[in-house]
């Protein structure tokens, strides 16, 4: 990888579109895939995304845009794929260009479903990507804000801290800050455990728990991460820091949190499906609770906000009496 690589984004939600704007800070031209051809032709007509961000403007004549992804994958050195992991398989489900000789980055915030996979690992095994060869974007950032121009902080995690850090300065810019970590597993798991305990904020909100209770929940959250991911993958990290800490306050605190929203409409009353159809838009963590689940099977790590999450959500037991059975294994 250096300075001329060709970067490709898979995908075309808000993510994807907050990293496009990115890179376009600082690289001539990008490929993006979009699912469909009649989504590319409205972006090109508008310069802007028509279903997120639609307040980016940007010059399309700087973005080869296709819907066959064979086409993006030949193309790109970079591949980042911004999709939700739910419909991660089915996007790659006509790939048929290998991907061992490209960068892979992971800005999905989810696990593969019924593989009980990190998006890393999955491609690792599944795609025979070389571990050194995968990178991972992880916050505290959400797109929104990227839009808007707020500062934002951003971890590039990679076991090849060259790549890393040549992938970071794609991004860096007047209103994004980057940094480099190792810690592709941790940050991964992290990433996928701060959702499940934003809904269970949202729910805690949604049944009038209050600031106080709040920042207990948020206090166990961050130690009930900790306890997975240094059980799941033993390496020393800190904790504190934004990668971790950082992304587990905003996607537990920000207005812009879906999963946090999702979590809400639940403790509102709402159903899942009810809650799923009115949001219009992927909550990361309704998928990631139960392969959490599956995994710490193995591991029996002490989760309760997890398990609390779960049974609200697959076993439907009242988010009233789980939060209040909750209570008492919080301090």
């Amino acid at each position: 990888m250096d300075e001329t690589s060709k970067i490709g984004i898979i995908g075309s939600g808000s993510w994807a579109t907050a990293i496009a704007k990115m890179l376009l800070n600082n690289v001539t031209s990008i490929n993006w895939h979009f699912r469909d051809q009649e989504h590319i032709d409205a972006f090109q007509l508008k310069s802007h995304n028509p279903n997120y961000l639609s307040s980016v403007e940007f010059d399309a004549n700087r973005i080869t845009f296709s819907d066959d992804i064979n086409e993006i994958v030949n193309e790109s050195d970079i591949l980042i794929f911004a999709i939700p992991s739910a419909f991660l398989k089915s996007a790659l489900s006509t790939l048929n260009v290998s991907l061992q000789d490209k960068f892979i980055v992971s800005a999905i915030k989810g696990l593969v479903p019924d593989e009980n996979m990190i998006i890393g690992q999955y491609f690792h095994k599944v795609y025979d990507v070389p571990t050194e060869a995968i990178g991972v974007i992880s916050g505290p950032c959400h797109a929104e804000e990227v839009a808007m121009e707020r500062l934002s902080y951003l971890t590039i995690a990679s076991q090849n801290i060259k790549n890393a850090r040549m992938f970071a300065s794609f991004l860096d810019c007047a209103y994004i800050h980057t940094s480099v970590s190792d810690d592709i597993y941790g940050t991964e798991y992290s990433a996928v455990l701060k959702n499940i305990m934003a809904i269970a904020s949202g729910i805690c909100h949604g049944l009038g728990y209050g600031d106080n209770f709040q920042a207990v929940l948020i206090s166990n959250a961050i130690q009930e991460i900790k306890r997975f991911v240094d059980t799941v993958h033993p390496i020393t990290r800190d904790i504190k820091s934004s990668a971790y800490l950082g992304d587990l306050l905003v996607t537990c605190y920000s207005q812009f949190s879906r999963n946090r929203t999702f979590g809400t409409m639940i403790g509102k009353g709402y159903s899942v499906k009810s809650a799923q159809l009115e949001m219009l838009m992927i909550a990361e963590g309704y998928y990631a609770v139960r392969s959490i689940k599956e995994i710490n099977d193995k591991y029996k790590v002490n989760m309760p906000i997890t398990e609390a999450v779960y049974n609200i959500i697959y076993e439907r037991i009242s988010p009233a009496i789980e939060i209040r059975l909750l209570t008492e294994h919080l301090r």
